[in-house]
């Protein structure tokens, strides 16, 4: 959004936003500017802001007929910079988009899920995006397509893959997935804990964060005040993984697709369920940078 919309009347005494650009709301006593997608941010004055930045989180794997059910999407990362010392000039604020689903096959040729994309304010480099989720796979053994991807938070992998790294400080890593029954996906990470295996429970996502709470309860953005939250394994024997607090889908079970990651969260999607049909996976969610600063 690169609006300047202002949430206050005039009259009212109080004082003008400090800069332009994305959504405004003035919550005191600070100002918040949103953007949920690409824009510009323009300081009037000299000022000091805090920056909150989440990158796309990833999306999950496609699973094939009669299959085991694909790994989830990591979160988006998730980076907060405070007492930043900004002048009067533009700003480019960039937002990732979620990673794309993997696809779908009657064989053996289901793919992963890909990775969101990275979020950044000015020359900061924001946070890397989102891991991606491994395939559902109908053969045994590790490898690419059922590896699980690296990012601020990794996927979960798919088919005894391996599980990718995590940045720290940004995120965390995705469950592991057996190779063997109970044939479920493991959990994307989320930026607040790690994902949850397939093999020995319930693949949940990685829980997400509400640090920031105060930011998304004046913007009106996350999830009960939560960001970055990983996406559920898919399951094949119908306990899929439920998405991390913050914005990560849910996983599919049996026959149906996992959820996508919501939007302007970093949530990771869910991985979809194989058995009697093959399924594509999900997209991850989008990313999204606040900016605050004082009145």
């Amino acid at each position: 959004m690169i609006g300047n919309l202002i949430s206050f009347i005039s009259g009212t005494g109080i004082p003008p936003a400090k800069a332009t650009g994305g959504t405004i709301v003035f919550a005191s006593p600070y100002y918040y500017h949103t953007f949920t997608g690409n824009g510009t941010f323009t300081p009037t004055q000299s000022l000091t802001a805090e920056v909150l930045v989440i990158a796309g989180g990833g999306g999950s794997g496609g699973s094939a007929n009669f299959d085991k059910g694909s790994g989830a999407g990591g979160a988006g990362g998730l980076v907060y910079y405070s007492g930043q010392s900004l002048t009067a000039i533009a700003y480019t604020v960039s937002v990732g988009g979620g990673g794309a689903a993997g696809a779908a096959s009657g064989a053996l040729g289901a793919t992963a899920g890909l990775q969101g994309s990275n979020s950044q304010f000015g020359s900061l480099t924001a946070s890397v995006s989102g891991g991606f989720g491994g395939a559902g796979a109908a053969t045994s053994g590790p490898g690419v397509p059922f590896d699980s991807g690296n990012g601020g938070s990794s996927g979960g992998p798919g088919t005894d893959g391996t599980v990718g790294t995590a940045t720290s400080g940004q995120g965390n890593v995705g469950g592991t997935s057996p190779l063997n029954s109970p044939y479920r996906g493991g959990g994307g990470g989320g930026a607040g804990g790690t994902g949850a295996s397939g093999g020995s429970g319930t693949p949940n996502g990685g829980a997400g964060i509400n640090t920031y709470s105060a930011f998304a309860s004046a913007t009106g953005t996350g999830v009960s005040g939560y960001y970055a939250g990983g996406g559920g394994g898919g399951s094949l024997d119908g306990t899929a993984g439920a998405g991390g607090s913050g914005g990560g889908g849910a996983g599919g079970t049996n026959t149906t697709q996992g959820a996508a990651g919501i939007g302007n969260t970093g949530g990771g999607a869910g991985g979809t369920g194989g058995n009697t049909a093959a399924h594509v996976g999900n997209a991850g969610g989008s990313g999204i940078v606040i900016v605050r600063y004082n009145a």
